[in-house]
Formats: structure tokens, C-alpha cells, sequence
């Protein structure tokens, strides 16, 4: 096996591409990074890790990952998993964790465990799901409506505690987020008298978009917002002529499984994500 290494977004989504779309709902991910980094690099911070592995001439794996998110990897041959991981040890690079679908990322975890020495921890199991029409629903009151440059102090609050309560912290490219989808015009507000939610439309595939993060405020819950404001970004994204709608859940969460379910979002896979935790945080808890 060898690991192709790339600098460019473009060559990279080129040589991956056929490999990525045998299963786009399962890629939905990937391929809306890749995406990114081709149409608005600035999104992401400069240091970029894009690889594939190949058997012959065939794509086997995939490995993507932009700081400070954790490497996100899809491979259909479980060898290439340390073909990759001693790639990245052998560069010095830190990884903050990995995901992706529930074999590979553990097999993932576990190697890197044993090159690095960093102790791997699940930090959340997840659902991706693929819509492709919308189904009734009693909408919530209110509208949905394109966020502005007048929301932007709101959304960021909003984002910081979205991923306070996801992921147990904010991020310092918070801002960066938000005003790129401020620029894009691809985020998305609930207006009841007030803004009392948000969606984004995030990564584009070939033939979707993937949605999310999607947040409601504590104080606004159990009113249908959410519901009403991802049935009604997706039908929106279906009518410029999407013919897929992807979104990740927390299978932790079965409110969200259960609404998004209702909308018509149907599960495709299961796939989850590790946290790597630095050396001096595994010696303090021991």
C-alpha cells in the first residue's frame, strides 16, 4: 500500500473523488470539506492534512483534517489505517481524536495509541441521516429567515454554547465559522417575534447538503423550532435542486433522532469519534 500525500484541495478531491461518492450520504462529511477547502480555504486554518491510500491504482482510504478538528478518516481496507496513522506520528502532527465509522476509527484509535502513547476516549456516537423529500409536519410559529450581520453577537453566543454542550468547549475559530456563513448567506434563523434558533447549511456534496450544527437556546425548547426550521432549510435546499439532504444526530440525544425522523430523514450509518488526550491529561488523572 502507499499513502499519497496532497497539497493541493483540488488534486486531492480529484483522486478521491469516485471513492468518496460509492457512498455519498456515508461521505457526506468528507466530501463537504474537501468542497470547502477548494471554494473558501479561509474557513480553515493553513495547516491542512489531506492523504489516500492505494492499492495499485485503487483508492482504498481516506484522511482528512483541518485545525483544530479531529482527523476524519473512511477506508475499505483496515491495513491502511496504519499506513496512515505512522504517516501522521512519523510528521509530529497532534491529533485532537478521529472519526468516522465505528470499525475503522477504533481500529484507528488503537494504533495510534500504540505509535504515540496518547490513551484514546470515545467522545460521542453518532448517526449520520439522508433526506430526500420532506415530509408534513405542524410547523412552530414563527418564520425562517437568512441571518444578517445584525445577528452575528447573538450567533456566536449561540454557537459557543452549542459546542460547550456538544463537545465541552468552544473553539477559537468560532468567529472565523460564523462569518463565513454570514458571508455565504448559509445560516439560517427562527424568527418568533425573536430569533429562538439556528441551522447551518454546511458542506456541499455532489449532489446535497449537509446540515448543522442546528441549536436551539434551553429557554426556547420543546416548541417545534428546530423541527420546523431543518424541515424548512430542507425543502429549501430541495427546491435549488438538491437531490439529497444529509445530517449528523447524537445518538445520545433520541429527541433529535426522533424529530429529524419525522421531518423524513432516514439513518444511513453509524460512526463515532475518539478524543486523544495529551500526555500531561492522562498523568494528572492517574
Amino acid at each position: 500500500m502507499k499513502l499519497n500525500y496532497f497539497e493541493d484541495p483540488s488534486q486531492f478531491y480529484n483522486r478521491v473523488y469516485n471513492y468518496l461518492m460509492r457512498e455519498e450520504a456515508r461521505h457526506c462529511l468528507l466530501l463537504g470539506i474537501a468542497q470547502t477547502l477548494i471554494d473558501d480555504p479561509q474557513m480553515y486554518d493553513s495547516n491542512v492534512y489531506l492523504a489516500s491510500v492505494e492499492a495499485g491504482e485503487d483508492v482504498v482510504a481516506v484522511a482528512v483534517m483541518t485545525e483544530p478538528y479531529k482527523l476524519v478518516i473512511s477506508c475499505q481496507d483496515l491495513a491502511a489505517i496504519e499506513v496512515i496513522a505512522e504517516n501522521l506520528h512519523a510528521q509530529k502532527i497532534q491529533l485532537p481524536g478521529v472519526s468516522g465509522q465505528i470499525e475503522e476509527t477504533l481500529a484507528f484509535a488503537k494504533t495510534w495509541q500504540n505509535l504515540s502513547g496518547q490513551k484514546y476516549q470515545l467522545a460521542m456516537e453518532m448517526q449520520i441521516h439522508q433526506l430526500q423529500a420532506v415530509k408534513p409536519i405542524v410547523r412552530a410559529k414563527g418564520f425562517l429567515r437568512n441571518a444578517t450581520d445584525e445577528d452575528r453577537t447573538l450567533l456566536l453566543q449561540w454557537v459557543q454554547e452549542f459546542l460547550i454542550e456538544v463537545f465541552g468547549k468552544d473553539m477559537e475559530n468560532t468567529p472565523r465559522f460564523v462569518d463565513s456563513h454570514l458571508k455565504k448567506n448559509t445560516i439560517y434563523i427562527w424568527q418568533d417575534e425573536i430569533p429562538v434558533s439556528f441551522v447551518c447549511a454546511s458542506g456541499s456534496t455532489p449532489n446535497g447538503k449537509r446540515f448543522g450544527p442546528v441549536y436551539t437556546p434551553s429557554e426556547y425548547r420543546q416548541k417545534g423550532y428546530a423541527t420546523s426550521s431543518v424541515a424548512d432549510v430542507s425543502q429549501k435546499y430541495l427546491d435549488m435542486g438538491c437531490q439529497f439532504c444529509f445530517l449528523f444526530t447524537d445518538l445520545a440525544n433520541p429527541t433529535s433522532n426522533y424529530i429529524y425522523r419525522k421531518i423524513g430523514y432516514q439513518p444511513v450509518t453509524d460512526c463515532c469519534e475518539y478524543n486523544f488526550l495529551m500526555q500531561s491529561t492522562v498523568n494528572d488523572a492517574s
